[in-house]
This record gives C-alpha cells, structure tokens and sequence, in this order.
C-alpha cells in the first residue's frame, strides 16, 4: 500500500466555503495550519485552490499544503484536499459580499451535501456565510431530511445546548411551542446525547418562558411542566423548567449533559457569555453529520489576519468526534 493512500479511519470532513469574501478561508487556513488537525481528520475543501492561494499568500502563510482531487473518496492523508467547484477566474472583493460569493457559497453547499448523502464525505463543516445565504445553505440540506425533526445543539465542551426553535421571533418561537413538540424535540436530544455524545443516561435540564420559572413555573410554563411529566414517563431524565440565573448564573448547567432552551436567544446569549474561546453548533437527530461555527462572516475584518479560528477548529474536530462516536454504535 502507497504512504499516501487514503486511510478509511479517519474521517473526511467536507468543508463548504461559505462566503469567500468574508472571513472563512482564513479561518480555515488558521485552523489548519496546525499539522496535529491531519492526525485525526482527512479535510476536503469544496471551494477554489486559487482562492485558498490568495489568502494564504496575503497573510503570509507556509501551510497548509494542499492537494488537488476530483473525488472527495481519493483524498489524501496530511493534506488539505481541494475539490476546485469552478476552474474560472473569480472576483475576490474581501470584506464585500457579492453575487457571486454567494453563488459559489451555494454550489459550494450542493456539491458538498451531494457527498454527504453519497458517503463521499462522512460529515460536512459548514464555513460562516452572510445570513440570507446561509438559511439557504440550511435549508437545502434539511430539505433532503423532512421525515426528521432535527435539534439545533450549541457546543462548547461540557456545555451543550439545545434549541427547541431557531433564529424566528419570539411571538413565532412561543406559536410553535406545545407539549408534544416539547416531548419531541427533548426526545431528539437525548437520543442525540446516547449516539453522539456516549451518554447512557443523558439528565437534560429544560428552561421556561417565565422569568421565575423554577420558584414560581406558573402561567406560560404550564405546558413546559406538561412536557416534563410526559417525557418522564417516556423514560427521559428531563428535570425544569428553569430561568437562565438558575442555570448559568448560578452554574447550575455543570448538573446536566444539556440544557433545551425554548427560544434562540435565550439559548444563545448564555452560552457567548460564558463560552469566550469559541463554540460550534451541528443538528442533532439527522442521520449525516453536519456542524458548523456560530458565528458569521465577519466582512468588518475580512482580510485584516484578525480573525480567531477557535469556533471553527471546535465545529472540524466536533464533527470528528461525532463520526468516530457512530462508528462505534
């Protein structure tokens, strides 16, 4: 066997190229510039080689190398793999999001999702996109998966949370919120906990609606106690519903595998407040493997080698971990 022939147990992680305007090759190339990345992944960019050069060449980078391949199954070991998506020239206009930027952001996202469900690629790492392009990006991949209700899951360590809805607003988050789709959403999560996480027994702790929820869960919590029961009798350790002070003011989080919060900010606003080194999210309960950084591209600094690859580097080896752990199911 060649040195160079690709080993099947390291997972290929597909990496879209989100808005090559913004900060996300040079993200990638940050995180990668770190050989031990390549002791436990095989990357597979689905972007542009002469992309990937301008930067690494503006900020001065020696690596990484990268090799060039046509089919993501003939990527190679020690290497950033490169699946150039077009051969044409294109218009790099850092910090200024275009049509074109978003156009290659989206046949970025097909020709990597197209792997996903063709096993080419075991996961897919999605790179920070402006938000109207990267709705998109999502919802085409959920679309391949209507039959599943998925749970967005916020990383950092120990620290997982997850949403009962995404980014709508508040009057359309509490519109959806009910007792069975509380029960199935917390049901989700921990399964997701078991299969991707190794929790046997996963204890999750809901919030509430209410401020006092905890002290006084009454009014808008009455269905959020309803699910409790319900999920406890389904065998699930849910325990709540709890305010935001009750779990991460006073650290009351570290008790559980995971917290569902019940809309995105109250979610998303504990977990930056505490996470200061970076945290990833990937949609819990679909069969492939799909992570990314939460945040965005970052147009302000693009190109200014100021930004911090820390989210990114959480949401390749979040991915990793996650095939490695079905693996052994």
């Amino acid at each position: 066997m060649q040195d160079n022939a690709p080993n099947p147990q390291l997972p290929r992680i597909g990496l879209s190229q989100g808005d090559f305007n913004g900060i996300a090759y040079e993200i990638m190339l940050k995180a990668f510039s770190d050989a031990r990345m390549f002791e436990t992944l095989t990357p597979v960019l689905y972007g542009q080689s002469k992309v990937f050069s301008y930067y690494k060449k503006n900020f001065g980078m020696d690596s990484p190398n990268y090799s060039l391949t046509r089919d993501a199954r003939q990527a190679t070991d020690k290497k950033f793999n490169i699946i150039n998506i077009v051969e044409n020239e294109l218009k790099i206009e850092p910090g200024v999001p275009s049509n074109v930027s978003a156009e290659m952001s989206v046949l970025s996202m097909k020709k990597a999702t197209n792997d996903l469900q063709n096993s080419g690629i075991d996961a897919l790492v999605m790179a920070p996109d402006n938000p109207i392009v990267a709705k998109s990006n999502r919802d085409f991949l959920l679309s391949f998966y209507k039959d599943v209700d998925p749970v967005q899951v916020l990383v950092n360590g120990q620290l997982r949370v997850g949403l009962a809805t995404t980014d709508v607003p508040l009057s359309a988050a509490i519109e959806q919120i009910d007792i069975r789709y509380l029960v199935a959403k917390l049901t989700t999560l921990s399964d997701a906990l078991k299969t991707d996480f190794g929790i046997s027994s996963p204890k999750i702790a809901i919030m509430g609606l209410n401020p006092h929820s905890g002290s006084l869960p009454v009014g808008d919590d009455e269905k959020v106690l309803k699910a409790v029961g319900d999920a406890q009798r389904k065998g699930l350790f849910v325990f709540g519903p709890f305010s935001v002070s009750q779990l991460f003011v006073t650290g009351w989080w570290r008790k559980y595998d995971a917290v569902l919060a019940l809309y995105y900010e109250q979610g998303v606003f504990p977990l930056k407040f505490l996470s200061l080194d970076g945290y990833a999210y990937y949609w819990a309960g679909l069969p492939v493997v799909c992570t990314s950084p939460l945040h965005g591209p970052a147009y302000d600094i693009a190109n200014m080698n100021k930004a911090i690859p820390d989210s990114y580097r959480k949401a390749v080896f979040l991915a990793a971990d996650i095939v490695n752990r079905r693996r052994e199911q």
